[in-house]
């Protein structure tokens, strides 16, 4: 089955802006004086060092990204490898978990850089409401956050140019006596001590250059992939380790060591000297900025990573939720929230130390899928080959090895808890799915209760039966007991009240009788059962509380009109209060077998419940078929009724399993949910439809519902309202959920 898509929109320009000003951000302002303050001078060659290192890397990526261009990034080429099992979900988690705390660090570059007009400002709580922000945005569109991505991107680099070009050739700009005062780090100190500190500043720094791969995180959003990943791609990384390169020389060359060594506003330092009109509240508007188009980047690679685990059902499927907007508003939610957790951490070292390890221990994963492909696809469409193959995976292998191995001990020891915390949690999960698919197909098999039926006329008990017995058949030790309710009401004499029971008998008797041979034709154990109470609803409810073994009730519509707002309906009564599963049947004639049933399908677990009993009532063999229809209000377009056809297969699969052949699918316009239903049913020679109750079935005017009442009344062919039992809690968190969608 195809996958559910999200929409390409993004164009070469929004991608370059998208790598490019989503990797220049919270690092640059906020770790220069930090990487400084470990390798001093030579924090220039750690920077141009750590572009080389990426480089590699990034070459590596353009071709995975052109090869697979769909949302993912790394998750997607280790499943493609090495199978969609373990490894899948670390890589997949540990990207995501690692663009969190990305745009978490980001946030806090913002609060900080904006910390420069409002010194008061308090920091984390800056933070979270940014990242609420962005999130908010993201929920309506990617186009609207491409968009802000590239004018606030080209505002950046504008100032940074400025910026190198006045600290170079200005008064109060770079000097080399400044610029060597930091040289002082290295002294008395061995070699290997001196390359251990260049290493360790690039380990600080390398999540200076994580951008790069949003882009092929997004690769599914991006117009013409095989151009523009590549191009976004290299062009974001060359300008980035320009920038960085630049950037980086003259403030070491303009701010003494002493002041600048472990400094959060290192350019601002800077900028002061050398721009002192309006450098500093210029350079923190663009701290402001930068920090800002970091965060929307990694927030927007972590909820397509989010996506792209849910889809592959190596996460829940909740997080594949897609808006009105085809957004992953479940997974934006979701990150959202864990990127404001780790933001009061406020901690930017260790932030950073964990965001680098992280994409590091992904990306080498990444690294080592490419031969693995080229091996197991050799003859795949390439539009972009690595130059220079197998060079580039070993020194991107060995990079990765490099800087994870001199990153910080207690961030890599938090990644070493992370891991094993994911490993444990996967290993559980899959037990868990292991042991869930294993009950409930051996309670589709054993069975081991009973079906209530309850039918005051022949013709509809007949129908009923029939309906009933084929959902016994698949399932053993199941019998049908046709149940009759003996109103006995207080004021009833004590000697009426045998002859009562008495003539409900012989009309149990006669029903029982007229369907017995369609339960012995089937094989199905079928048995009558009499039950005084005061009311019908009484009675039925007395038997289910008494009797666990009861698995579905069973009702007929009258064919006369009911009093919706009598104070004892029937109907309503059971459907909102009974603690099993119900089902309600309106007859107007039915063939045994059936072989063509039509189920309305919503996201709702009455609907799931309407598909499980359509699927069970058609019989292998019949040449029958389920028709699983999905209306869509108003005028669409393709993309937009393949992606609602996708859903519909998703929930078929979550409620059956795998799509069973008996399953069609139809997507249909229309201008009102009724008039869909009603034109299918009229056009398609339906014998049955199944539909789900709707959940204001509490309303006062109706019994399931607005348009359940209104197609009972309508709709030609036989018709059969189901509702499945929820708790009262379940029911209350659909509600809620539901709201939210909306």
């Amino acid at each position: 089955m195809a996958k559910r898509k999200l929409k390409r929109q993004l164009t070469l320009l929004q991608v370059i802006m998208l790598g490019t000003a989503g990797t220049i951000a919270a690092e640059i302002f906020v770790l220069t004086g930090h990487v400084a303050k470990i390798a001093g001078p030579e924090s220039v060659l750690a920077l141009a060092l750590g572009g080389l290192l990426t480089l590699s890397i990034a070459l590596n990526y353009c071709e995975l990204a052109t090869t697979f261009p769909v949302t993912g990034g790394a998750m997607t080429y280790v499943g493609e490898a090495f199978g969609k099992g373990w490894l899948m979900f670390l890589v997949g988690s540990l990207d995501c978990l690692s663009s969190t705390f990305y745009a978490a660090l980001s946030a806090v570059g913002f609060a900080i850089s904006l910390s420069i007009f409002i010194p008061s400002l308090p920091v984390i709580p800056v933070a979270i409401a940014v990242i609420v922000i962005i999130g908010a945005l993201h929920i309506r569109g990617v186009t609207s956050a491409g968009n802000l991505q590239v004018v606030l991107g080209a505002f950046m680099l504008v100032v940074f140019g400025i910026f190198i070009f006045k600290g170079f050739f200005g008064n109060g700009g770079f000097s080399l006596p400044t610029f060597l005062s930091g040289r002082q780090v290295f002294e008395n100190q061995s070699a290997f001590a001196h390359i251990g500190r260049m290493l360790s500043a690039i380990a600080l720094a390398y999540n200076a250059y994580v951008g790069f791969e949003v882009i092929a995180d997004d690769a599914e959003e991006i117009t013409k992939p095989s151009r523009n990943i590549p191009v976004g791609i290299l062009v974001s990384l060359l300008l980035t380790t320009l920038i960085y390169s630049s950037v980086t020389m003259v403030t070491v060359g303009t701010v003494p060591f002493a002041e600048l060594a472990g400094s959060d506003t290192a350019l601002t330092d800077a900028a002061s000297r050398f721009w002192p009109s309006i450098g500093v509240p210029i350079m923190g508007i663009t701290g402001i900025i930068a920090t800002l188009t970091s965060v929307n980047s990694a927030m927007l690679s972590a909820t397509r990573e989010a996506f792209s685990l849910s889809r592959d059902r190596v996460w829940p499927r909740q997080f594949s939720r897609l808006s009105q907007w085809r957004t992953p508003w479940v997974a934006v939610v979701m990150v959202v929230l864990v990127s404001a957790l780790v933001a009061a951490i406020g901690i930017v070292d260790f932030l950073s130390f964990i965001s680098s390890a992280g994409y590091m221990f992904v990306l080498f994963w990444a690294t080592l899928a490419m031969p693995r492909l080229r091996k197991k696809f050799p003859d795949i469409q390439r539009p972009f080959k690595v130059p220079l193959y197998p060079v580039t995976v070993i020194a991107a292998a060995l990079a990765g090895l490099l800087i994870i191995s001199f990153a910080n001990p207690k961030a890599l020891l938090f990644l070493g808890i992370v891991l094993a915390f994911l490993s444990v949690a996967y290993f559980i999960s899959k037990q868990l799915k292991t042991r869930q698919d294993l009950n409930a197909r051996l309670e589709s098999q054993e069975g081991g209760g009973r079906m209530l039926v309850a039918a005051k006329r022949v013709t509809t008990a007949r129908n009923l039966v029939n309906l009933a017995a084929q959902l016994v058949n698949q399932q053993e030790d199941t019998a049908i007991c046709l149940f009759t309710v003996v109103k006995t009401p207080i004021n009833l004499g004590s000697t009426d009240v045998p002859a009562l029971v008495k003539a409900k008998k012989q009309e149990q008797h006669k029903i029982l009788e007229a369907v017995n041979p369609i339960a012995m034709q089937q094989n199905v154990p079928i048995y009558a059962k009499l039950k005084a109470a005061s009311r019908v609803e009484e009675g039925i409810f007395s038997e289910l509380n008494r009797h666990k073994d009861v698995n579905l009730v069973m009702l007929g519509y009258p064919n006369k009109h009911i009093k919706v707002e009598s104070p004892h309906n029937i109907l309503k009564e059971v459907l909102m209060m009974a603690n099993r599963d119900v089902a309600v049947f309106r007859d107007r004639g039915l063939p045994n077998p059936v072989r063509r049933i039509l189920v309305p399908v919503g996201s709702g677990p009455n609907a799931r419940l309407a598909l499980q009993m359509a699927r069970d009532i058609v019989l292998p063999g019949t040449e029958g078929e389920v028709v699983a229809l999905r209306l869509v209000l108003g005028e669409a377009d393709e993309e937009r009724l393949e992606d609602e056809e996708l859903q519909v297969h998703e929930i078929v699969e979550q409620e059956l399993g795998e799509t069973d052949s008996l399953i069609k699918f139809k997507v249909r316009t229309t201008e009102s949910v009724p008039d869909g239903i009603l034109a299918e049913c009229q056009e398609g020679n339906y014998e049955l439809m199944i539909i789900g109750a709707a959940e204001e079935v509490l309303a006062p005017d109706q019994i399931f519902g607005k348009l359940d009442d209104y197609l009972m009344e309508v709709v030609p062919c036989s018709m059969m309202v189901v509702r499945r039992y929820q708790t009262v809690r379940a029911l209350w968190m659909r509600k809620q959920i539901k709201r939210i969608e909306q």
